[in-house]
């Protein structure tokens, strides 16, 4: 397994988990917040093979109400 496998499978995992907890009745948005933009600014790079060669985030189809 790649060095950074790991930890990117448990940060994605734990942004799951606190998504969920978000959701939840009378969950700490406050908490959701700060937790959440620490493990998304922690997320490795994604493990060789997760994107597909050449894929580029801003390609695509553009967003309803969004001209080219």
């Amino acid at each position: 397994m790649c060095p950074d496998c790991e930890d990117f499978a448990r940060t994605v995992l734990l942004l799951g988990q606190l998504a969920l907890y978000a959701g939840m009745t009378g969950a700490d948005l406050d908490f959701v917040e700060a937790v959440s933009s620490s493990l998304a600014v922690s997320l490795p790079e994604p493990p060789p093979g997760t994107v597909p060669p050449g894929y580029g985030p801003d390609d695509g189809p553009d967003y309803p109400g969004e001209g080219s």
